[in-house]
């Protein structure tokens, strides 16, 4: 409302009187230019006739109930008559938790609590609340000695039955509950179940009265004219309460377990299947990587190098300090550029490799014999690791391309991780494999065990 607007437009009004003798009363306060909102005044409908207001309270409208003005005890309260709907449990889901919880955050404040800790008159009336909403919220008031708030919760949460859905330093918030029953259907379906009771008795005695009407001369018979009755029904059913209850311990125990363990065996299999699809996965792009890389088609006029020469040259490579290290990429067209900027000066080339396998030693320094064009001179063990030496041969030419049957820095890395990855793939189904069969004979040996009934 533009109260500026408003002035100049209607100044005077019907009868002669200005607009701010209207507004204004006659003891000069102002009055009513603030109206409620609808949902404060739905929150206040709400409230009444729950207690006394909290008057001091220091957060948006509207005032909720103290609850330290409440009774602390109620005569004759009893936690509340509660049923659960066909087919579904009264167990609140992990989904709906977290939505009861969203849907309480914007409510208004329903209650505050402060030093009271008999809370019965508390319990009632959040009992009456759930009637027309299905959370209570009730805050803490600041400065009063509330280190108690989670005896005072669980107090609640027994007295009212409800699902508490959250508690900290400032709020205790409770849910009704999917089993809550109104009072008003509480008592037509405890007159409901007096009613069909009563029905029942007067059943009984009329059909005892009838019975008593026949003569039979067998006592046999005689006793046994309970059939059908209403007490019969009651003595079956007590007995089979009492085969249930009869059932061992240990065999329940089993039961659970062999349950358990059915459970696990089925994960396990999911999760094995899993694995091995990625293992296929992996094992395509590396087969797909492999091939791209190949060797070189081998010179056959291969230089021929004497004992002498070949002991002579690796002196030589053991001793030079410059060397080429051959990292987790393995060999790749970088290396092969590498190995000729160092022949460019000098005739010897020495390789270093963290490979400890003796057949992935010997792969190696062929293959970079085969794409070098050079010599393998030999192959030492060294502190820091395995020292490949290559002489460049004296007929040595640089080539003019590089080598492109090899894959690239990048496209090696790649290969090097998925070499890595199906290790680690093969290592944890191999786990999960040997998981499946001891769960399988633990479930076997479970189902071998025969508990004697009683």
């Amino acid at each position: 409302m533009n109260y500026k607007n408003t002035r100049t437009v209607a100044r005077v009004s019907s009868d002669g009187n200005s607009l701010d003798q209207m507004i204004h009363g006659q003891d000069g306060q102002w009055e009513g230019l603030h109206k409620a909102s609808l949902f404060e005044r739905e929150a206040d409908r709400l409230l009444d006739g729950l207690g006394p207001r909290f008057v001091d309270w220091w957060m948006q409208k509207p005032l909720p109930v103290d609850a330290d003005l409440l009774p602390e005890t109620v005569p004759g309260f009893k936690t509340p008559f509660r049923r659960c709907p066909p087919f579904t449990s009264s167990k609140l889901t992990d989904v709906e938790l977290t939505y009861l919880r969203k849907l309480a955050r914007p409510l208004p404040t329903h209650f505050v609590l402060g030093r009271n800790r008999k809370l019965q008159g508390l319990a009632a009336a959040i009992l009456k609340l759930w009637e027309k909403c299905h959370i209570a919220k009730i805050a803490l008031k600041c400065g009063s000695p509330n280190t108690d708030n989670k005896q005072m919760a669980f107090e609640l949460k027994s007295l009212t039955g409800g699902v508490l859905l959250l508690r900290n330093k400032f709020l205790i918030i409770l849910y009704r509950g999917k089993d809550f029953v109104p009072s008003e259907v509480a008592k037509v379906v405890a007159e409901r179940e007096i009613e069909l009771t009563r029905c029942q008795l007067e059943e009984e005695a009329e059909r005892l009265k009838a019975s008593e009407t026949f003569s039979i001369a067998d006592e046999h018979l005689l006793n046994s004219g309970t059939a059908g009755t209403l007490s019969e029904f009651h003595s079956i059913h007590s007995e089979s309460t009492n085969l249930k209850k009869g059932k061992t311990e240990v065999q329940v125990r089993l039961e659970a377990e062999q349950a358990r363990l059915e459970k696990e065996l089925k994960d396990q299999g999911r999760k094995l299947f899993i694995l091995k699809k990625k293992i296929d996965k992996s094992a395509k792009i590396l087969e797909k990587l492999n091939n791209a890389a190949r060797f070189s088609e081998q010179d056959l006029d291969v230089e021929i190098i004497s004992e002498e020469e070949r002991e002579c040259l690796r002196e030589m490579g053991l001793r030079t300090d410059s060397s080429l290290v051959l990292g987790r990429r393995g060999v790749y067209d970088g290396v092969i550029e590498g190995m000729h900027q160092h022949w460019k000066h000098r005739e010897i080339v020495k390789v270093i490799t963290m490979q400890k396998t003796f057949s992935q030693l010997v792969r190696t320094a062929k293959w970079l014999e085969t794409e070098s064009g050079g010599i393998l001179v030999s192959i030492v063990k060294l502190k820091e690791g395995h020292a490949i030496i290559v002489y460049r041969g004296k007929n040595y030419k640089r080539p003019k391309l590089a080598a492109k049957n090899l894959l690239n820095k990048r496209e090696a890395l790649s290969r090097s991780l998925e070499i890595q990855r199906l290790g680690s793939l093969k290592f944890f189904a191999s786990q999960r494999e040997q998981a499946i069969r001891d769960l399988k004979c633990k479930l076997k040996t479970k189902r071998k065990i025969v508990v004697p009934t009683i």
